[in-house]
C-alpha cells in the first residue's frame, strides 16, 4: 500500500459529487442542499436476550426529501457507522432520480454480526429496531420505505412489516412500508432476483452500443466474455447465474471470503451456490481450482469484473494490477475513489454502482406501487391479452386450411405467443426498460460532452440534475 491516505466511503461518494458538480452550473446554495444529508437518527435499544439486556446501536439516515417517501435498504453488519450510513443515503438519492423512481434517498443500518444470533432473537432484535424507527415515521408508507441490504433478506422485511401493522392497525397501505418482502405477505415476483437481473440488463444495454463498447477495448457480445465474479450473494450469484445461462458470458472466477474457484472453461454457478450454502465457503469445491488468496484473483484476466460485496475491495493497493477492461459495480462503492482515477487512466470502463444495481430499488419501487395499488401485476389483462392472440392464431390456422396453403406455424411460436404477461414477465419487462433507458441518459452525457471523460461522472450529472429540478420546482 502507498502512502497516499485511501479516502473513506464516504469522502469517496464526496469527491465523486464534487467532480460532477464542478462542470454543473449550480446556484452554491443549491449545490450544498443537495449535498447534505438532511437527518440522522440514531437509536440505542436493548432487547432482552440470554438472561441480560443486550444493547443494540442503529441508525436510519435521511439525504434527501425532493421526493417522498424516501427509500432505502436496511443492513446488519459490525461495519455499520454514521458515516457509511449518510454516504449510502446519499448515494441512493441519486441512484433514484437516475433510474427515474420517484424517491429521496435513505438508509438504514444496525451494527450487529447476524450470524452471532438464533432466529428468535433476530426477530425479538429487528421487532424492536423496527418499533423504534416506526414511532418517528422513519418507517412509513408514505415518508421512509426500508428495503433489504447486506445481512438482511425478505426474512427480515416481513417481521418489519408485521411490526408497522400492529403499531398502524388501521393504516390500509400498511404492506407498503417496507419492500422486499416474501411473496405470501405482500412482496412481488422477481425482486431477489431484481439487483442481479439489473446488473444483466445494464450489461446487455452497454454491449448494444459498439462505441461504448469499443471505448473499453471490447468488441462483439456478451457471448463468450470471461466473467469474474466477486461475492456469491444474492446480487453477484444472480448475476452470474444470468449472463452465464442467457447471454453465453463464462464465469471463470467466483471470489469468495473464504478464497476463489477458478476455470478458463467456466464454472457452473449453481453447482457452487449450492456448495456454499452446504459447507459455508468455496473451498473443497472439488470442479475449479481452489486459490486461497481470493483477492488475487480481482486481478485475474478477464473481459468483465463483477464486485458484487464489500465496499472497497478494488483500492489504491491493488488498482493498478486489475487487468478487467469492463467493470460493473454490482456493490455500493466497491471501487474507492483513489482506484476508480487510476483505473481510468488505464482506460478501464468502470459501470458504476449508481446505475448497475439499481434494479433493487426499481423492483422495489413496482412492489410499493404494487401495495398501494392492492392488485398483482397483470391480474386483470392477463387472459384478455391471451384470447386476442388466441383469435390471431386461429384465424391465420383458418386461413392456411380453407385456401389449403399448408402453412404451419413455427413449433414453440405459438405457446410463446400466447402466454400473456403475468406479474414476474412484467416485473422484468418494466426493470429492462427502466435499465435501457437510464443507460440511455448516462450514456448520452458521456459521448456528448468532452469535459465528462466516464460514465460515473456522467451519471451524477443526470441524476445530480433531475434532483435540481425537483428542488427548483417546489419552490425551496
Amino acid at each position: 500500500m502507498s502512502n497516499v491516505q485511501e479516502p473513506s466511503f464516504r469522502d469517496s461518494v464526496d469527491l465523486m459529487f464534487n467532480r460532477a458538480v464542478a462542470l454543473m452550473d449550480l446556484p452554491p446554495g443549491l449545490e450544498e442542499k443537495i449535498r447534505v444529508c438532511n437527518a440522522t437518527y440514531t437509536v440505542r435499544f436493548g432487547v432482552r436476550l440470554r438472561g441480560k439486556i443486550q444493547t443494540f446501536t442503529g441508525y436510519r439516515s435521511v439525504h434527501s426529501e425532493h421526493m417522498e417517501p424516501v427509500k432505502g435498504g436496511i443492513r446488519y453488519s459490525m461495519g455499520v457507522n454514521q458515516d457509511e450510513v449518510e454516504a449510502l443515503a446519499a448515494l441512493m438519492t441519486y441512484k433514484c432520480a437516475l433510474v427515474e423512481a420517484p424517491f429521496g434517498g435513505s438508509k438504514g443500518g444496525l451494527r450487529i454480526d447476524p450470524r452471532e444470533y438464533e432466529e428468535h432473537e433476530l426477530e425479538l432484535i429487528t421487532r424492536r429496531f423496527a418499533y423504534e424507527l416506526a414511532k418517528r415515521d422513519l418507517i412509513h408508507p408514505s415518508q421512509n420505505v426500508p428495503a433489504p441490504d447486506m445481512g438482511t433478506g425478505e426474512r427480515e422485511m416481513a417481521w418489519i412489516a408485521d411490526q408497522y401493522a400492529r403499531m398502524n392497525t388501521t393504516d390500509i397501505n400498511a404492506k407498503a412500508c417496507v419492500t422486499g418482502k416474501p411473496i405470501n405477505a405482500g412482496g412481488i415476483q422477481g425482486r431477489v432476483e431484481a439487483t442481479g437481473r439489473g446488473v444483466q440488463y445494464a450489461l446487455q444495454e452497454f454491449f448494444r452500443h459498439p462505441q461504448d463498447v469499443a471505448k473499453a477495448n471490447l468488441t462483439g457480445s456478451l457471448d463468450g466474455k470471461r466473467v469474474i465474479v466477486q461475492g456469491l450473494g444474492n446480487v453477484g450469484y444472480h448475476a452470474a447465474k444470468f449472463l452465464s445461462e442467457e447471454d453465453g458470458a463464462l464465469v471463470t472466477g467466483i471470489i469468495e471470503r473464504d478464497g476463489a474457484l477458478t476455470d478458463p472453461k467456466g464454472i457452473d454457478v449453481e453447482a457452487v451456490s449450492h456448495w456454499i450454502r452446504n459447507h459455508g465457503g468455496v473451498k473443497g469445491y472439488a470442479d475449479a481450482t481452489y486459490v486461497e488468496d481470493g483477492a488475487s484473483v480481482l486481478e485475474a484476466e478477464c473481459d468483465i469484473l463483477i464486485p458484487a460485496a464489500l465496499e472497497g475491495v478494488i483500492n489504491l493497493g491493488n488498482a493498478d494490477r486489475v487487468k478487467a477492461p469492463l467493470i460493473i459495480e454490482a456493490a455500493n462503492g466497491p471501487v474507492t475513489a483513489g482506484a476508480d482515477e487510476i483505473l481510468r487512466e488505464k482506460g478501464c470502463v468502470i459501470i458504476p454502482d449508481m446505475y448497475a444495481n439499481a434494479g433493487g430499488v426499481t423492483v422495489s419501487y413496482f412492489e410499493w406501487v404494487k401495495n398501494l395499488s392492492h392488485i398483482r401485476f397483470g391480474r386483470m389483462g392477463r387472459r384478455q391479452e391471451e384470447a386476442r392472440h388466441l383469435l390471431i392464431v386461429d384465424e391465420l390456422e383458418r386461413l392456411s386450411k380453407d385456401k389449403e396453403l399448408g402453412w404451419t406455424l413455427s413449433p414453440d411460436f405459438k405457446t410463446k405467443y400466447l402466454r400473456g404477461a403475468g406479474e414476474l414477465e412484467l416485473v422484468r419487462s418494466g426493470l429492462e426498460d427502466t435499465m435501457r433507458t437510464a443507460y440511455q441518459a448516462m450514456a448520452e452525457v458521456w459521448r456528448s460532452r468532452e469535459d465528462v471523460k466516464d460514465l460515473r461522472t456522467a451519471a451524477y450529472l443526470v441524476s445530480i440534475g433531475r434532483v435540481a429540478s425537483s428542488y427548483r420546482a417546489k419552490g425551496l
